[in-house]
């Protein structure tokens, strides 16, 4: 039976991430065992890139979090092999070797930095709301940039600076501006740290460290509202299924409702495992496959704290020509 409502009061909002709206139009069914399944299905290996990646984003992290003049590329590397993640590597030398790949990668991109360059936010989890959702996620970084005419050196006039996104990319795939643009995730966080911190948030921007390139976007208000509505209907077919999900449905129609979406990433996909279509659509992955190829170690680049800092400031980058499922 239908539940009516009370004529006036409120719809309830759909709560949800970026990511939970960027599973759904993935693969149903990985959604379904992500968000909908409880006990959850067993996931796979972890994996090696994941690894990597966060133990970057600690590091980045962390080096921020820094008192002003700690922040030294050293204590960046150094950072790095405190919080070093050893899961999905194929042995103990290969984790090693990578982790000497990510300490420098990590001084590479800090030595561009102005340690007294404060950002808005780090780590800086960001909500919104519309009529029909709420979404919130968490933001790598927010700087705070100059648009104008500013007062003494090192400070802003509140008319006269914008928040920027910072998205850090460790993978191995090249990015391109196209990866910034058409982001929904990217157009989120900049409509939710706007209205957060009540300033212009329209530029966004992918921070690829292997490369040191800076993939940046700048949104119009039109841009970032077509993101906005995009979200909101993606979102309305999540509710829509939750609710059949919820309502109890027998294994034919849990199927229907929420069915797999087959291709090459399904060789990457954690629940691999509990999906036949999965297996038949793409070879399993070993943990380790989306590392990068390490180079074979030279003389200068068996000390990891021999590489010398990046010439270039990744963070002044202007747009330039911007990773996937995969890394």
């Amino acid at each position: 039976m239908e539940q009516l409502g009370f004529e006036g009061m409120p719809r309830r909002l759909y709560a949800c991430t970026p990511t939970r709206l960027s599973t759904w139009l993935d693969c149903p069914r990985r959604y379904r065992m992500s968000y909908l399944d409880r006990p959850q299905p067993r996931k796979g290996l972890p994996w090696a890139h994941n690894s990597l990646g966060a133990s970057v984003h600690n590091a980045l992290a962390g080096w921020w979090r820094l008192p002003r003049r700690e922040r030294s590329v050293a204590a960046a590397g150094e950072l790095l092999d405190r919080g070093w993640l050893t899961d999905g590597f194929a042995d103990a030398t290969a984790s090693a070797q990578h982790r000497v790949r990510a300490r420098k990668m990590v001084q590479d991109y800090v030595a561009g930095l102005d340690p007294a360059d404060e950002p808005a936010g780090v780590e800086r989890t960001v909500a919104t709301r519309t009529d029909l959702i709420a979404v919130s996620g968490r933001i790598d970084r927010l700087d705070l940039r100059r648009t104008g005419s500013g007062g003494d050196a090192g400070e802003f006039v509140d008319d006269a600076s914008e928040i920027v996104v910072v998205d850090y990319k460790t993978g191995r795939h090249l990015l391109t501006v196209d990866d910034a643009r058409t982001s929904m995730p990217l157009a989120l966080y900049a409509l939710a740290a706007g209205r957060v911190l009540r300033r212009p948030c329209r530029r966004v921007e992918l921070h690829h460290l292997p490369t040191g390139r800076v993939l940046a976007w700048e949104h119009t208000q039109e841009s970032l509202d077509r993101q906005l509505r995009r979200a909101e209907d993606i979102a309305a077919e999540c509710a829509a299924a939750d609710g059949l999900y919820r309502g109890g449905l027998p294994p034919a129609a849990c199927d229907e409702a929420f069915p797999p979406r087959t291709g090459p990433g399904c060789g990457w996909c954690d629940y691999r495992g509990h999906c036949p279509e999965g297996m038949a659509a793409a070879e399993p992955r070993r943990p380790w496959d989306g590392l990068a190829p390490i180079a074979p170690a030279g003389p200068a680049s068996a000390n990891p704290a021999s590489a010398g800092p990046a010439s270039a400031n990744p963070a002044s980058a202007g747009p330039a020509p911007a990773d996937g499922i995969a890394p």
